[in-house]
């Protein structure tokens, strides 16, 4: 008995040699370049505003009383020198963390329940459409007069904005999700919990940290406006002193801190995009 017909082979004469995998293309140099200077060029457009900050500021073309970023770095280190910006800003990170903790969970709740079922939607949708017209900032007086002034209405403002872009990218996309890749699931004979679970909220994952990125930009916005009103601590307290007192400079600090808080929240969620969602290849731009 020959090698081949021990192995089950038969031999095939037009082949000569063991066969071999096909090769996958090499990448263009371009993209490796490109990917190694993603970093420096996703901060170049931060440098150029810089440097034309420092330029218009320096030339006056701003305005006299608009600081350069240098006066506005020395005023920076003055606040940390004396503990003053570290207790401000304190106060307001646990102000929006509470006012986010409790939007967020409402609107990721209500869009999954109107999403997952009919009568939820059906239930919830309309108000949500209504109350979502509103201009939420606008509640400042009502909430004054519900809750007082003092820290509960300043964390039920900066609540109720993340709740309405959370929800309706929740529930758009769970009903986005493709109904073949329901029923085919069904058909396998994957449970409810299991169809959920594995097909539906994977599926609405993309749409739900989109909402999730508004719905944070919301949060730092309604909490500017909610500092800005009857309240003796927070980033937005010390903004308001230093407008008494013309400190222009305290004035930029405080709203380059707001920019940075909303940019690195914003990254964060996408760093939890990258990772949550290896699995889907999306065009990326070239």
């Amino acid at each position: 008995m020959t090698v081949l017909e021990r192995t089950g082979r038969t031999a095939d004469p037009t082949r000569h040699g063991p066969a071999l995998e096909p090769e996958e293309p090499a990448e263009p140099r371009w993209r490796v370049l490109a990917r190694r200077v993603t970093p420096v060029r996703r901060v170049t457009g931060l440098i150029a505003v810089l440097v034309l900050w420092q330029v218009g500021a320096t030339a006056g073309w701003l305005g006299t009383t608009t600081p350069s970023p240098t006066a506005v770095i020395d005023a920076a280190r003055e606040l940390i020198g004396n503990g003053e910006l570290a207790h401000h800003l304190g106060v307001s990170l646990t102000r929006v963390a509470k006012g986010l903790a409790i939007g967020l969970s409402v609107g990721l709740l209500l869009g999954l329940a109107a999403g997952l079922l009919r009568l939820a939607e059906d239930l919830v949708d309309a108000p949500i459409q209504s109350l979502r017209m509103l201009p939420h900032l606008a509640l400042v007086p009502i909430f004054i007069i519900w809750f007082g002034i003092g820290e509960t209405s300043k964390i039920a403002l900066i609540a109720i904005g993340p709740i309405f872009p959370l929800y309706l990218n929740v529930l758009h996309g769970i009903r986005g999700v493709d109904e073949r890749l329901v029923e085919s699931a069904r058909s396998c004979g994957v449970t409810r919990v299991g169809l959920i679970f594995r097909v539906i909220l994977p599926g609405a994952l993309p749409q739900i940290l989109v909402g999730l990125r508004q719905a944070l930009g919301l949060g730092w916005l309604s909490l500017v406006v909610a500092e800005q009103t009857a309240t003796t601590s927070g980033i937005g307290f010390l903004m308001n002193d230093a407008r008494e007192f013309l400190r222009t400079d305290v004035i930029f600090v405080v709203l380059v801190i707001y920019a940075l808080l909303g940019l690195f929240t914003d990254l964060f969620v996408r760093l939890i995009e990258r990772r949550a969602l290896a699995w889907r290849r999306g065009f990326a731009g070239e």
